[in-house]
């Protein structure tokens, strides 16, 4: 897996080591666990999934956040993103909204020793306001038109957020970086949608 995520473009060796070592069969359902390493996501329950390891890895790699970082990821999923964050930066705060997956996620990431993440459940969209602001936020379901309002404005001045923007039906957009002021489009992406309590 990780000489595939080299042979795409990953270069940044806290991230690469984050997913050689991680065990990213512990993050998806049993009877899924021999395709835990494919090069695409899988389905985890209610409707999510966990992210195909590029993916991952591309979206960590371009915080471009030190090791001090205070982190926050929206849509814990399966935990593994939030444990590749953890692998990375000094703080993760991670936000699902499905109790289920936060139950199951939180259990995996202390089974590894992951004692600095923090897994929340509410309105990804939200955020963390208490523990803004972060230097950088990674969102793991498409936004519609732009990023929520709350997440810009839990930012650290030199922070970066990373998130998927597009439409909802069907579901495709693009990745994009917002940092400083400014909105870079990165890659075309496929992700569920971004949904708050408001809109269920």
């Amino acid at each position: 897996m990780v000489r595939r995520l080299e042979r795409r473009g990953i270069t940044d060796e806290r991230v690469l080591t984050a997913m050689r070592e991680l065990p990213r069969e512990r993050f998806v359902p049993a009877p899924l666990a021999m395709d835990a390493y494919q090069d695409g996501p899988l389905g985890i329950g209610l409707g999510q999934t966990i992210s195909a390891p590029w993916i991952v890895a591309f979206s960590v790699a371009e915080l471009h956040a030190g090791p001090d970082a205070q982190v926050l990821e929206v849509g814990t999923g399966s935990g593994y993103g939030a444990a590749v964050l953890a692998r990375c930066h000094q703080s993760v705060v991670t936000v699902e909204r499905h109790p289920e997956l936060a139950e199951r996620a939180a259990a995996v990431l202390a089974e590894l020793g992951l004692d600095n993440v923090e897994v929340r459940v509410g309105d990804g969209a939200a955020g963390a306001p208490d523990r803004a602001p972060f230097d950088g936020i990674v969102v793991t379901a498409m936004a519609h038109r732009r990023p929520p309002g709350a997440l810009l404005d839990q930012l650290a001045p030199d922070g970066t957020l990373i998130c998927p923007v597009g439409r909802w039906s069907p579901s495709h957009g693009t990745l994009r970086r917002y940092r400083g002021g400014r909105e870079e489009k990165l890659v075309p992406v496929l992700f569920v949608p971004l949904v708050t309590p408001a809109r269920d």
